[in-house]
């Protein structure tokens, strides 16, 4: 028996979890169908997915089919919650991508093909509702070809598309149409079919190895209320996407790609082992989510559950190609790499890039506020928490506006707080415009630390983030004092001059110097005479301040790149609306009675525009954006964003809050 753990994708609406359910009962896993509408699905648990009809967090179930067990993920469709769904590509072998024989090809559907392909993980498309009124079998066979260029292969034929009585038959792939579409990587079919010699068989053979390579895409139709079609595609999944593999004879290696709270408030790591096997009792070493270690023990697992056949199993171990559920990693996060790093996926979905502030309700505790956040934090690693001691206030970082609404809910509902929130805004950042250096010294009088540090603060390519060098030499000091110089440059830099992470730099450390460890005679330690990590800690910020001072840093907001299809005569009403909130259009593509205008839009104008294109569309226009890069501010007031460190742009105010004193 193998493994396949495989993702339900789709733009919201388009019938991912309806077609869970479908699944689950046509191979013998449940034995009434849930409903989306009424509350009742298997995939979403949360009360608040419940009530409102939408998937919020990824969830996993098990079934069979014949000899293959099958690990299915149903993912969110909404593109605020798009950080679940990128965590489940990290463990995928393979993928369904459902899209609505009704609406077809969708905003989210292009992202998601997008990043299915660039990833190279087989996929299956799933043509929903084709028992709806309006559905299409043709038309949305040319909508994947067309809008989402991709090698499509329908897998069988439509019977009265749009009616109750909709059904789907498989049949074996026409040959000419399949060799036209297979031959691009497989020379020597196409030479068999100029030659006449070309075989159903052979051409399966090709399907079958270009399907599990990701180059083709197998497409299925059927209705997941009627249940037609589900069969079909039941043994397309068993039969062409491929089962997971690893090494169990390997050391341990699996990624942390969910975390949730047991009834106990224990904490839950869902995990997909890639090679190896863990064991109850089995102490795991961490690595960071972006593969290097952290040099951290995760704890010991103290228990071990695997899905089967529609519900969790307790058991002594786990092997690779699984995934499973382990308690007892109380350190463990949503990213890490558990044992051995390995390569994993790259990720390509960008943080948030809009922020708001949580405003407690009447009677709210603070305290609860913060262990609540903390915990939803704990669970996406996307919402980014931001403390202000000083101001008492809390920010969390997002994607949008219907997260927002989420975020509000699930406090309310699981923990009994109430909150509102302030207007969101955008997440900038800051690059250096120059090159900056500072150096403090060990003196008594001027520098109250008993350290020397030098640094140096010049640009870096865009995207590279930050780079930390050493220009002294690695022995001239205890290696902990640098890397409490590196720890407290990296902490530094999360707020530049004018509040925002400084980002795309490269900061060398110039200058170092300690006092040795000291005593009396007959006596222990003496702090007053002997460098510690502490002096390194505080000294820092200082001197990297100023180097950003005279290197100077200019303020860069994220822009989302934006693509609308409308009806070409809508195109006067769009571009004043679009040119109000700064959108650039960069292309305008008139296609007969539609046209297709792309372009650049700054992040906080987003959620505007979103809301006023079906108005100006007449309920027509088709919106997708996504980030795509930081732009010099260059309107309006350099936006701020207060400090909520102790501020080592101001050298009396910064010694005060962390010596208790003022130098001389």
């Amino acid at each position: 028996m193998h493994v396949l753990n495989l993702g339900i994708l789709a733009h919201v609406d388009a019938g991912k979890t309806s077609l869970t359910e479908r699944l689950l009962h046509s191979v013998g896993v449940i034995d009434e169908l849930g409903s989306v509408d009424a509350g009742s699905t298997r995939t979403d648990t949360l009360a608040l997915e419940r009530q409102r009809g939408i998937t919020i967090k990824s969830a996993v179930v098990s079934f069979r089919i014949d000899d293959v067990t099958v690990n299915l993920i149903d993912t969110p469709g909404h593109p605020d919650f798009i950080a679940e769904v990128e965590r489940a590509l990290c463990v995928l072998d393979g993928a369904v991508l459902v899209v609505s024989a009704v609406e077809g090809v969708q905003a989210q559907t292009r992202i998601l093909m997008r990043t299915l392909r660039r990833l190279r993980i087989p996929t299956l498309v799933f043509v929903n509702k084709i028992d709806r009124r309006g559905a299409r079998d043709e038309g949305v066979l040319r909508e994947l070809t067309e809008r989402l260029s991709a090698r499509v292969v329908p897998m069988g034929s439509v019977t009265g598309p749009g009616t109750a009585a909709a059904a789907f038959t498989a049949v074996e792939p026409a040959l000419e149409p399949a060799v036209e579409v297979l031959a691009d990587h497989d020379d020597a079919l196409l030479s068999a079919y100029v030659d006449g010699v070309v075989t159903q068989e052979r051409v399966r053979e090709a399907l079958l190895d270009q399907t599990r390579r990701a180059f083709v895409h197998p497409v299925y139709f059927g209705s997941a209320t009627t249940g037609a079609g589900v069969p079909e595609l039941v043994a397309g999944i068993a039969e062409l996407l491929p089962g997971a593999d690893g090494d169990r004879d390997g050391p341990p290696s699996g990624t942390v790609f969910k975390v949730e709270r047991g009834p106990a408030g224990e904490k839950i790591a869902y995990v997909r082992l890639f090679s190896g096997v863990l064991r109850v009792r089995d102490r795991v070493p961490l690595g960071g989510g972006d593969g290097r270690g952290r040099g951290e023990d995760a704890g010991r697992v103290t228990a071990i559950s695997v899905f089967d056949q529609g519900t969790d199993v307790r058991q002594e171990e786990v092997a690779a190609g699984r995934i499973a559920r382990l308690w007892g990693l109380v350190d463990a996060r949503v990213g890490d790499c558990l044992g051995e790093p390995r390569d994993e996926r790259r990720r390509f979905f960008a943080p948030p890039t809009l922020e708001t502030v949580v405003v407690p309700g009447p009677g709210v505790d603070r305290r609860s506020l913060h262990l609540a956040l903390t915990r939803l934090a704990e669970q996406d690693p996307l919402i980014g928490l931001r403390h202000d001691e000083v101001r008492r206030e809390t920010s969390v970082s997002l994607y949008g506006e219907v997260q927002k609404e989420v975020l509000q809910a699930t406090l309310a509902e699981d923990h009994g707080l109430a909150v509102d929130f302030r207007e969101t805004t955008p997440l900038c950042v800051e690059r250096p415009v120059g090159v900056g250096a500072a150096a403090e010294f060990i003196k008594k009088d001027a520098n109250p630390f008993l350290a020397t540090v030098g640094l140096r603060v010049e640009p870096a390519p865009a995207g590279s983030g930050v780079r930390f060098g050493l220009e002294v030499e690695l022995g001239s000091m205890p290696y902990a004092f640098f890397k409490a110089v590196e720890d407290s440059v990296r902490e530094t830099l999360g707020q530049g001059l004018h509040g925002w992470q400084v980002t795309d730099c490269a900061v060398a450390m110039t200058h170092c110097g300690y006092w040795p460890r000291q005593s009396h005679a007959h006596q222990g330690f003496d702090k007053s005479m002997s460098s510690t990590g502490y002096d390194f800690r505080g000294l820092t910020p200082l001197v990297l301040a100023e180097a950003l001072r005279r290197a100077g840093t200019r303020v860069h907001e994220p822009m989302h790149r934006f693509r609308v299809e409308a009806p070409a005569d809508t195109l006067g009403a769009l571009l004043p609306v679009l040119a109000g909130l700064r959108a650039v259009p960069r292309t305008t593509d008139v296609r007969g009675a539609r046209c297709v205008l792309e372009g650049a839009v700054p992040a906080a104008r987003v959620h505007g525009l979103e809301q006023r294109i079906p108005a100006l569309t007449r309920g027509e226009g088709e919106w997708e954006s996504g980030f795509d890069h930081y732009a010099p501010v260059v309107h309006g007031t350099l936006p701020e964003r207060p400090r909520t460190d102790h501020n080592p742009l101001h050298r009396e105010e910064y010694l005060l809050r962390v010596t208790g004193r003022v130098a001389n």
